[in-house]
């Protein structure tokens, strides 16, 4: 199962979850698994338009959580009708997906409801997705390719083969330790995470005023409609 069929496992158990509660005043935090790596949690919270992504290389904080109350406050006040938050499964040891449910709950009080959904093993189930079935056929001829030269090579290498800035490469298995954060399982260098302030510019707290009428983000041309 690879990590394009768990991105579209999430998207459409986070996308049913925004149409089963577009009626109601809740918040879902939704958290999504990936260890210590904030791939999935990033990128499922881009395509699901979710207003907070928490994830383990950026931690979380008291100070976080207290922000995001008031933020979630002030926008179910004007007119907000779901909250969506994403957040990896080890973003945090004390702070747990159970613990925010409870203080925003708490804090949130008649203003607006709480749920979590926990998508577990979900993500590693069905069917994998067209991408990961061309990647996997892809990769597998490379390395059948890779294997008879080594066969013939008087010093043959041993190598991981992937994808590196969009082209299936082999990297020498003696850099490993020298590319991957061991402590958390990581690269150490993550793309993705260049990605982050896009999600929070379009990350939209709560609905706009303009010429006296609530607008939200779907209002705007060139904006994909969304019910968060």
């Amino acid at each position: 199962m690879g990590a394009d069929t768990a991105l579209n496992n999430i998207i459409d158990a986070v996308d049913r979850i925004k149409q089963s509660a577009v009626a109601s005043r809740r918040t879902f935090i939704v958290e999504v698994m990936g260890r210590y790596c904030g791939y999935l949690a990033l990128m499922s919270a881009l395509a699901t338009g979710a207003e907070r992504v928490y994830m383990h290389e950026e931690g979380v904080t008291l100070n976080d959580l207290v922000q995001d109350t008031e933020a979630l406050i002030t926008g179910f006040k004007r007119g907000k009708r779901v909250g969506l938050i994403i957040r990896n499964e080890m973003a945090n040891e004390i702070y747990s997906t159970s613990f925010m449910k409870a203080l925003f709950e708490e804090e949130g009080g008649d203003i607006f409801d709480v749920r979590q959904a926990i998508s577990g093993h979900l993500q590693q189930g069905g069917d994998p997705s067209p991408f990961d079935r061309i990647l996997a056929t892809r990769l597998a001829a490379k390395c059948v390719d890779f294997l008879a030269e080594q066969i013939l090579s008087p010093e043959p290498m041993s190598a991981v083969i992937g994808q590196v800035r969009g082209e299936v490469r082999f990297t020498d298995l003696r850099d490993v330790s020298r590319l991957l954060n061991r402590k958390y399982g990581r690269p150490k260098k993550q793309w993705w995470m260049d990605l982050r302030p896009i999600a929070k510019t379009l990350a939209q707290s709560a609905p706009r005023s303009q010429n006296g009428r609530v607008q939200t983000l779907d209002d705007r041309p060139g904006f994909p409609t969304s019910s968060v």
